[in-house]
Parts: structure tokens; sequence; C-alpha cells
């Protein structure tokens, strides 16, 4: 019930009332009832307040409460904090919007059946990729591969020593094969094709002079290092070591990667390289006593050893003009350290376990020689690029590799006198490093263009099925096209 104000002007004179009585105490008790009704005004000003403030909610205005006798006066209420807004989401960093199409380039008849990939050697971002994932036949270019696994598990500084030790009869001598096929039959100062090559003259000078004058009896010759078969299977033998004379036998003991001519980067081979390092060795020793295989005794004590130049410059000189011979050398080597065998056979196991060192996925690759010759062999274009950006970065000692490669338009199989990166695409020279390849139904290239635009990228193509000698020019324009495009290379 809500109680009615009333007004009582001057002058007027108060009727009776039922408070007539309390208002004479009222006047007789004046201090008392100034203090009771302070503490009512009090009450109720409280109780305003809580009603005030209940109908306002949150509101952040100041309340006031209605007052007869004066000036309405502010309320002070309690700060409310603003309502909580959701946090904006982060919008993702914009994707480049690369414009710079090979798609015509890609699609040209002569690459056959085209597996290739691009990546930005930076970001690792794949820019380019025609069925980049598939395992594919390499070529030469398995000899990056190669490289790879002799540097991680023979070392860079690793030599390949070829020895001669006591055998089990007085007079005596053992020749044992070390694997070098470097090692050649040039007298001193003459120089074979391998650059800084050991001689079998001063290999025999030193087995003469350590056996202090005693008669050579008889010749023992161990080459039980490399087991058989001497060739690979799927090799085409008239091809590649008569007509071409790319590649030797390959066993435990040649000389000169058993050329005909010790000088020339080919020349045919023959089908007895051990028989051809005997002989040298014996007209070296100036003696012609009996010379049988076998393998020398456990612990005999050595007369003489001459060695290799070290892995890297063996790795150096045969990728530069794709050596089939050393590195069918090392990759047997890789073998046998790792513990796979000393086959061809063992080569696939003993490589891959090398290769796991780099901490790239394996899947898909199968080797089946350590030159690339046979088309057994199952490398995907994926694998390439990304072993190729650890060689541009140098890592684990590969640079050795990336110095290696041919360089467009200036050394090696893509330098003077081999036709490659001509016309238009000499645009590309000297930005292109790679590595070359071809067998039967593929050509191959593979390895680091520094881009126009500055970006290093890591490719790797393959021209696979009927192909023919012109791939070769379709592969040079397609990479041309990737230097060009740079890190605007799209994949459309």
């Amino acid at each position: 019930m809500r109680e009615s104000e009333t007004t009582e002007r001057a002058g007027d004179t108060p009727a009776a009332s039922p408070f007539a009585g309390i208002l004479s105490t009222v006047r007789r008790h004046p201090l008392a009832w100034i203090i009771a009704g302070s503490a009512v005004v009090l009450v109720v000003l409280g109780s305003g307040a809580v009603a005030l403030g209940a109908s306002v909610g949150t509101s952040a205005s100041a309340s006031t409460l209605p007052s007869a006798s004066s000036t309405p006066t502010p309320t002070p209420t309690r700060p409310v904090a603003a309502p909580t807004r959701p946090l904006p989401v982060v919008a993702p960093a914009a994707t480049k919007i690369r414009t710079c199409s090979v798609s015509g380039l890609a699609q040209d008849g002569r690459l056959g059946n085209l597996e290739a990939q691009v990546v930005n050697a930076k970001t690792g971002a794949v820019l380019f990729d025609r069925n980049g994932g598939k395992p594919g036949p390499t070529a030469s270019v398995l000899k990056t591969l190669t490289s790879a696994a002799a540097l991680k598990v023979l070392g860079p500084d690793y030599r390949v020593s070829t020895t001669v030790v006591k055998g089990s009869a007085p007079g005596q001598i053992v020749l044992v094969g070390g694997g070098d096929v470097t090692l050649s039959r040039l007298p001193d100062g003459q120089a074979s094709f391998y650059t800084g090559a050991p001689k079998i003259q001063d290999l025999a000078n030193q087995a003469r002079q350590a056996m202090g004058g005693q008669p050579i009896t008889s010749i023992v010759v161990d080459t039980s290092l490399f087991g058989g078969p001497v060739w690979q299977p799927s090799w085409d033998e008239h091809e590649e070591r008569v007509v071409e004379g790319s590649t030797s036998y390959i066993t435990a003991l040649q000389v000169d990667g058993d050329r005909n001519d010790p000088t020339a980067i080919e020349s045919p081979r023959t089908t007895d390289p051990v028989g051809r390092a005997v002989q040298y060795f014996q007209q070296y020793l100036g003696t012609n006593v009996p010379v049988t295989q076998g393998t020398a005794p456990a612990g005999a004590q050595q007369l003489a050893a001459v060695q290799s130049q070290p892995v890297t410059a063996l790795i150096d000189q045969a990728m530069s003009v794709s050596d089939n011979t050393i590195m069918e050398e090392l990759a047997r080597l890789v073998a046998i350290k790792t513990g796979a065998g000393n086959t061809f056979a063992a080569e696939n196991a003993g490589v891959i376990s090398a290769l796991k060192g780099y901490g790239i996925d394996t899947t898909g690759i199968h080797i089946a020689d350590g030159s690339g010759l046979s088309g057994d062999n199952a490398v995907p274009p994926s694998y390439l690029t990304r072993l190729f950006v650890k060689v541009l970065n140098r890592e684990n000692g590969l640079g050795v590799v990336y110095d290696g490669l041919p360089v467009a338009g200036q050394s090696g199989t893509l330098g003077p006198g081999y036709a490659r990166f001509t016309g238009a695409n000499a645009a590309a020279r000297g930005a292109v490093h790679a590595k070359t390849g071809w067998i039967d139904h593929g050509y191959t290239l593979s390895g680091i263009v520094t881009a126009a635009d500055g970006t290093p990228l890591t490719f790797a193509v393959f021209a696979l099925g009927p192909v023919s000698d012109n791939a070769k020019q379709a592969i040079d324009t397609l990479v041309t096209g990737f230097y060009h495009c740079g890190d605007n290379l799209t994949n459309n």
C-alpha cells in the first residue's frame, strides 16, 4: 500500500488528527525523534537502492532515488565488465599464386612416358610434378645414389689398396686385388685416364725390394674380394664392353679399368682383366714364374701396397665423365662394408642401407648395379629432388657430388661436344648442374637449377619408353622452362 504525500502550508491551523499526540511527543523529545527518523530514512534508502538495482540489472548507468526534500543524489553502482567478445580467427597466410606454366613443354611427345618433379630447394615446396613418386629406371643418374652411399659408408677419405703379401711357400708372393679399378699399367711419368692413379710398376718394385734379394718362385693372385658373376646379366655386353667400351668386367684386380687404351674415356675392354693386370705385374717384376689363382694366407706379412685416390676424387671424376667402372667398384665396396655381400645381388641391400643414413624415405628404390646401366634399377624422381637439396647444401660431405656434376654448356657430359642446351636452351647454360643418363628406353637428367629469378630448384626428369636420342633436346627444353619460371613455376 502506497502512502500519500501531505503538504503543510504556513498559517494553516492544523486540524485534529490521530497524529496530534505523536507530534506533541516529538516537540517534547525532539533529539530522540531526530535520531529515530534518521534511522528510518536510512532503511528506506537502502531498500530502495536494492529494489532499483534489481530492476536495472547490469546497467552501467547511475541510479537515483526520488526525494521529496532535495536534489536527487546519484547512487553509486558497481562497474560492470563489458561482454566478452570472441577472439578473431587468425587468417591463414596467403598462398602464392604461381602463373608460369611448362605444361605444353611437358607434353612433348619426345619425352615418352614422363616422370618428373621440381622442388624449391629453399622451401621444400613441390612446384611441378608428373608421376614424381613413381619409381623408374634412372640410367647414369643412379651414380648420384652410389656416390652418396660411398660417402656415407666408406667415408670421403677412404682409399682402395692393392697389396702384395708373402705366400705360404718359400719365395711365393700373393698379389691381392682390393677393388681399385684405377690402378694403372703405365710406367712412372705417364698419366693414365684416371687422374693420380697408383702404378702397378710401383707395387712390383716395392715387392721385389721387400724380398731382399730372395728369388720369387711363384705368384698367387687373390681376387676373392669380389664375387661373381663379373658381368651384370641385364647389361648388353657387346654394346657396353666392346662397341661403346664404357664398362669392364667387375673384378677386384684390373688396370686402367681394363681399357685397351689406358688414356681414353671410352675404349674396348677384354674378357680377362685379371690376366692383363698380372701380365704387367710380372713385366715390372722381371719374372715369368708360375701364376695361380688362390687366396692370401691369414695374417700374411705385407710386402707392398699402393692406394687409389680418396673416394672424393673417385666420385668427382666418375660423376663428371659418367665412368661406369668406378661406380661399380664403389657400389661393391659399399655392399661389402655393410655386410650385405660381395656380388651384384648384394648391392641393393648395401646401397639402400647406406642411403637410409640421409633420412630420406627409400621406399620404391631398387638397386641392380652401381652405374645405372641396368633397366632394372628403380628410383622415384621425388627421391632425387630431396637428395639434391642435401647435395646443394653440402650436407654430410655431399658437396663433392655437386662439384662433380656436369654444368650445362661448360663441362662433363653437358659440356662442349655433347650438343646439350643449344639454341634457345642456351639461356640456361651455366645455371644447370646435373647428372645425365641414357640407356635403352630411357633418357634422364637430374640435378640443380639456379633459376633466372635466383631461386635454387632441384629437379629430376625421366623420359621413358619408346624414346630416341632427340629426347635429350626435349629434356633440355623442359629444364630451360624450369629455369625461366623459377619460383613462379606452376604445376598447372
